[in-house]
């Protein structure tokens, strides 16, 4: 090995040893058999060496199993259902209202000149993702508050904003009085 090529592996070993991560992954292997057959043997090796960066995130998927997924996601839906269900048979002004839940699909038509709210699980990426006619589309993140994942709420990344949060300011305006969204499963902050 030339003295120039010696020097960058020192150099490059120095950098690595810098490097805080969780884990390191070392692979070594001939550069080429070639090379091998004309060269001492001992002289021709690659040494590739990559590093993981430690998991910062503290959403997302990786924190809820995909059991623990479908029964928080159940019955958050359920919940959520069975509340608009209520909210439009007693508020008078929203006759043409319709609310249906299907096979993890809940959609809430309030009308023409209010819109339908589309709530599904999307349990590839464990989340929840909500279509709003006022806010638009967000995704939102199950953060459990105990280990076994059975306290919780579903909050989107990009603004902080739990999903019954969300509800509780947006159908308030449209019923005209006070809803109670976040006393519903999974929609307190705790």
């Amino acid at each position: 090995m030339s003295i120039v090529f010696r020097r960058h592996i020192r150099q490059f070993a120095s950098a690595l040893a810098r490097i805080k991560s969780t884990q390191c992954h070392y692979r070594i292997r001939p550069l080429s058999t070639k090379i091998l057959s004309q060269k001492d043997a001992n002289s021709n090796w690659l040494y590739r060496t990559y590093c993981t960066p430690p998991r910062s995130d503290p959403l997302g998927s990786a924190l809820i199993d995909l059991v623990s997924y479908e029964a928080v996601c159940s019955d958050t839906l359920e919940g959520l259902c069975e509340y608009f269900d209520d909210l439009v048979e007693n508020t008078p002004h929203l006759k043409s209202a319709d609310v249906n839940y299907s096979d993890g699909v809940l959609t809430v038509n309030l009308g023409s000149s209010h819109g339908t709210y589309v709530i599904n699980r999307q349990s590839p990426n464990r989340q929840i993702w909500l279509s709003s006619p006022t806010s638009g589309p967000k995704r939102y993140d199950f953060v459990p508050t105990n280990k076994a994942s059975t306290e919780g709420y579903w909050i989107y990344k990009h603004d902080g904003i739990t999903l019954h949060e969300l509800l509780q300011q947006e159908i308030r305006l449209i019923v005209r009085r006070e809803v109670e969204f976040l006393n519903l499963p999974y929609g307190k902050r705790t």
